[in-house]
């Protein structure tokens, strides 16, 4: 449990030292507002128009599933460290991993979420 302790202690220091910036800055920081400051910041350059529109729900959608098979794929790299270890089970589980990824991607695809109209 001593371990613990110490573990607390830091956490707890952690925390008053953020919460002690944030009050600081809270009350020592500027807070005049004006016009300029109150305009949109993009890559350094002023906005000189309206956003010429919103982006089509396809393009969140493909940045999910890319997020979500790319995560997934993040798992082989332990399983093939630890392959020698594993043996035939190891090999079984990732065959299951990697077929129910096929399903999911072909059902994905066969949907038209891959479409990009």
């Amino acid at each position: 449990m001593t371990e613990y302790i110490f573990v607390s202690v830091f956490a707890v220091v952690a925390l008053v030292i953020v919460l002690g910036i944030l009050f600081l800055s809270m009350i020592l920081g500027p807070r005049k507002a004006n016009a300029e400051k109150n305009i949109a910041y993009e890559c350094g350059m002023l906005p000189s128009e309206e956003a010429k529109g919103r982006f089509p729900v396809r393009f969140a959608t493909i940045a999910m599933l890319f997020i979500i098979f790319d995560i997934e794929v993040v798992f082989m790299y332990p399983w093939a460290v630890a392959l020698d270890q594993l043996q035939l089970f190891g090999l079984v589980e990732m065959v299951l991993f990697v077929a129910i990824l096929a399903v999911a991607y072909i059902y994905i695809w066969g949907r038209g979420g891959l479409e990009w109209d």
